[in-house]
């Protein structure tokens, strides 16, 4: 009786406006059902208007900007509390952990990248291969330009013209007869097969204009499976890399969000090793660490802002800060004593930043073959 008295008497959720089926998934409605118990759709079969669509947005929106200003003062001022509430079922007062990250690192690799005009180190490309050696053959041993003194003295040192050298005759091997030369590499472990199928495609690419594994197939019957397509494309990202080093670089920063997402599932399976005996599941665990690297990305953004506002490197002082509030988090979460807690901090700290350089490594690896 309660929730027919509850009913409006303005607006779409009218009595007039009640349906007794959704007409999102077709669930059966009781008239004083506000929602669908199935799909949570409200239940109104009014025409939406202008009025009724932009109140429906700002409620959504309010909705989530308070979830999210809950999220926030929690994380910042309860160590571990906003994990232990999450897992308790405590959920739609907080915004979804990988969500909450998700946008947080977005939000610093963009401030990062925009902020850094990373595109504009473009102009110390070095030349290529082609370029470098073209030049150096231009110089002359007594030429009297100045500045050519200082790269005509290096160019006459013996370990760099030998090295000029090998330069030149192994890439005029390559290009004498690239199929032969090809067909020559019979390495057999694998990735000293990679690196020289690598600089014979560099070789090509530099000195034949090739584009793609495509063109080198038709024109020297290459053949076009994986092994060459991987290193057709490290040869190109890295002829690429030396030409626009700028551009590079801000692609790579644009893609570390994912590299985040990438190696925090494997750490979460440390934690889970570390404390095994806890009545944590593997879920509980990668929560855990989607907080504690959300309050990571909220203090890296506030030392960017501070740094830009007041010209002060503030990154040392915020790493500090995280630091303690990451022993206190894992000290809370799971109740241990302060000894057990030292040991395990030192052991996941030092996990989490192996697994951050290998991630890295393999985003780098992966930026210049998709470059």
């Amino acid at each position: 009786m309660k929730n027919w008295l509850n009913i409006p008497k303005r607006g779409r959720y009218q009595l007039k406006y009640r349906g007794v089926e959704c007409l999102n998934c077709g669930h059966p409605l009781k008239l004083n059902d506000k929602f669908c118990p199935n799909c949570s759709q409200a239940n109104s079969t009014k025409k939406l208007s202008l009025n009724d669509f932009f109140s429906e947005f700002f409620a959504n929106y309010l909705s989530y900007d308070s979830r999210f200003l809950r999220t926030l003062s929690t994380l910042l001022i309860r160590p571990g509390q906003i994990t232990k509430d999450y897992i308790n079922g405590k959920r739609v007062s907080y915004t979804n952990p990988f969500r909450f990250l998700l946008s947080l690192s977005i939000i610093y690799f963009l401030m990062i990248n925009y902020g850094g005009n990373y595109n504009s180190f473009d102009k110390y490309g070095a030349e290529t291969k082609k370029d470098v050696l073209t030049r150096l053959d231009l110089l002359e041993p007594n030429s009297q330009d100045n500045s050519f003194s200082a790269l005509d003295s290096i160019t006459q040192s013996t370990g760099v013209k030998q090295l000029i050298d090998k330069i030149k005759k192994q890439d005029s091997i390559i290009m004498l007869d690239p199929e032969a030369h090809f067909r020559s590499l019979s390495s057999t472990a694998f990735l000293p097969r990679i690196a020289e199928k690598q600089d014979f495609f560099e070789t090509l690419i530099i000195n034949d204009t090739i584009y793609d594994l495509a063109q080198a197939s038709r024109k020297y019957d290459i053949p076009d499976n994986l092994e060459n397509t991987i290193s057709f494309n490290f040869a190109k990202g890295i002829t690429k890399f030396r030409q626009q080093p700028g551009s590079f670089i801000s692609n790579l920063i644009s893609r570390l969000p994912f590299a985040t997402f990438f190696f925090l599932p494997v750490f979460a399976l440390f934690i889970w090793l570390a404390y095994a005996r806890k009545k944590y599941n593997y879920t509980d665990h990668l929560i855990f660490g989607f907080h504690n690297m959300s309050l990571l990305f909220i203090l890296l953004i506030i030392s960017h802002f501070t740094e830009k506002i007041f010209s002060v490197n503030s990154n040392w002082i915020f790493l500090t800060i995280f630091s303690v509030y990451l022993f206190y988090a894992m000290k809370k979460f799971y109740g241990e004593g302060i000894s057990k807690t030292i040991v395990k901090y030192l052991f996941l700290n030092a996990i989490f930043f192996i697994l951050a350089a290998f991630s890295i490594l393999v985003l780098v690896a992966g930026n210049i073959i998709t470059y």
